[in-house]
């Protein structure tokens, strides 16, 4: 992101974050006592060069900080869900495709269910056994999937989010979640998108209505004294 782009977002972050407490937003949810980490979207359609869905700064932020947070769960024995999107038909002139209507905005045509490589999940950060691959069709996790259930019927209580893309399906996911009773956590340096200053806008926006926006670090020191189930 542009040098000009920051300073824009950081003068406009700076009146909205008047607005809002003057009006009683950007309150604080706090974490729970037992936590999951949702995965959103890091697959190879996301994650490696050469696709319509790839993002920024996968390798340098979002696999790494990903990476230790994996570590601590996996340790604590933890829920993790590894969550990713691809399509049975897609092809755009039948009716019947499982797309729905959002290949008509977007090309999720090109993630095909018969390519298990582009939805995948990066190997950098692959499941293991025991951990909950979950795959969607639109942008929630929550919406039209189990995850809500499952979480419950593993006695969570905080989700913990990471993924892509920050203005959609990451979005939607710790939206759906605050809906379904859960308290959200937007993990900072794990949220990638692919346009210029979507993340740091919708950062700052999540945070003011959705969930509490925490950077790695904090999110390690929490684990370190969160309670196993």
């Amino acid at each position: 992101m542009s040098q000009e782009l920051m300073i824009m977002l950081e003068r406009a972050f700076e009146e909205s974050t008047k607005l809002y407490k003057e009006r009683g937003f950007q309150r604080r949810i706090g974490f729970g006592k037992h936590p999951a980490l949702i995965n959103v979207d890091l697959a190879n359609a996301w994650t490696r060069p050469g696709n319509p869905f790839t993002c920024d700064k996968i390798d340098d932020e979002i696999i790494p900080g990903v990476q230790r947070l994996m570590k601590k769960f996996r340790a604590k024995g933890f829920p993790i869900v590894h969550v990713t999107t691809c399509y049975q038909n897609t092809d755009r002139n039948d009716p019947n495709t499982d797309m729905g209507q959002w290949h008509n905005k977007i090309p999720v045509d090109v993630v095909n269910q018969s390519d298990e490589n582009l939805w995948a999940i990066d190997s950098r950060i692959a499941p293991i056994e025991g951990e909950f691959v979950l795959i969607k069709k639109r942008a929630s996790s929550f919406s039209g999937t189990s995850l809500a259930g499952y979480l419950r019927s593993a006695g969570v209580d905080t989700i913990l989010v990471t993924g892509v893309t920050a203005s959609a399906c990451v979005r939607t996911t710790l939206c759906d979640g605050l809906a379904e009773g859960f308290r959200t956590i937007a993990v900072k340096e794990c949220i990638g998108d692919r346009v210029p200053g979507a993340v740091a806008w919708n950062l700052f926006d999540i945070d003011a209505k959705f969930a509490d926006v925490e950077t790695v670090d904090t999110c390690l020191d929490y684990l370190a004294t969160a309670g196993q189930k």
